[in-house]
């Protein structure tokens, strides 16, 4: 239902997005994860049809975003909740929304429920909302139309605990009733119990996609040496993959170049180089994966 095909973008002489490839399926939540600067904002407007891209395509609902003749039917897009006229009540918000989609304006009533904004909320302007509720009103916003589709950036920033859990079961939900959804976040424990799908990016280029059980199944070794230089430059001259951990510890991927503990043993015995810690990899927690697979190598940074 969403897909991007070779995106690009460049900014003067900045190069923000690099050949950006991915595709979510129906049914399914995709986690869109990267450090600030790494070009996920820029993806997303560009597949919503806020910012042209340089080269590639994407679609949604299978035609490019700005040819869908009324996007709120079919899309449902949250960007930035602050981006909403502060002296309009929600109530107000959501019937701009509905009489320029030509959608009935009993359906505010029912995002207002949907969302937990009652008439009190409603019926204050916007202005004087907390930000929690102001993604409150920008998820309503998406949902009016029933779309099939909901890309969103950041949407449980401002969200307190209560509000993280119904936001998870609420695009849980939707998923599971055959929508896609396509969301950034910086909470990562949340997109671990939220996702089913990841994209991860780093400098502008994607890092890693698939679906989140099996990036998250490691099929590797730690290793570990009170001399970590020379360990670093034994795997580089071997031809391994590997990333530094934070921790001084070393993840060698075994799955490429057969790397298995007793290969690395002997490797290391060879080389006599001494090794404090030598064993499979647990499987890891997204918070790890994260950060190896945007710190492992240096990468640019771009705004």
């Amino acid at each position: 239902m969403i897909t991007a095909e070779s995106l690009s973008k460049s900014y003067g002489s900045t190069r923000v997005v690099r050949d950006v490839s991915f595709a979510c399926a129906r049914g399914t939540i995709t986690g869109f994860l990267g450090p600030n600067g790494a070009g996920k904002s820029t993806t997303l407007r560009m597949i919503t049809g806020l910012t042209p891209p340089d080269s590639g395509k994407s679609t949604v609902a299978g035609s490019r975003f700005v040819d869908l003749g009324n996007p709120v039917r079919k899309v449902g897009v949250l960007l930035d909740p602050t981006a909403m006229h502060p002296g309009r009540t929600g109530r107000h918000t959501l019937q701009i929304t509905a009489r320029i989609s030509g959608l009935p304006l009993d359906r505010v009533d029912a995002a207002l429920d949907r969302v937990g904004l009652g008439a009190g909320a409603a019926d204050r302007r916007v202005g004087n909302y907390s930000l929690g509720m102001r993604q409150r009103l920008g998820i309503a916003q998406a949902l009016i139309g029933d779309p099939q589709v909901l890309i969103l950036d950041e949407p449980a920033n401002g969200l307190d605990p209560e509000g993280i859990a119904w936001m998870r079961g609420l695009l849980r939900d939707f998923a599971d009733h055959g929508g896609t959804v396509l969301l950034s976040s910086h909470l990562l424990s949340e997109v671990q119990a939220t996702v089913d799908h990841l994209v991860v990016i780093a400098g502008g280029s994607i890092v890693a996609a698939g679906p989140l059980s099996e990036l998250l199944a490691t099929s590797g070794a730690i290793v570990r040496s009170p001399e970590r230089a020379a360990l670093l430059a034994m795997l580089t001259s071997a031809g391994a993959t590997f990333t530094p951990n934070r921790d001084g510890s070393v993840t060698v991927d075994s799955a490429v170049g057969g790397f298995d503990l007793e290969q690395l043993g002997r490797m290391a015995l060879d080389a006599r180089i001494p090794l404090s810690e030598l064993r499979r990899a647990d499987s890891t927690g997204l918070e790890d994966l994260f950060f190896s697979l945007t710190t492992a190598t240096d990468r640019e940074v771009v705004a």
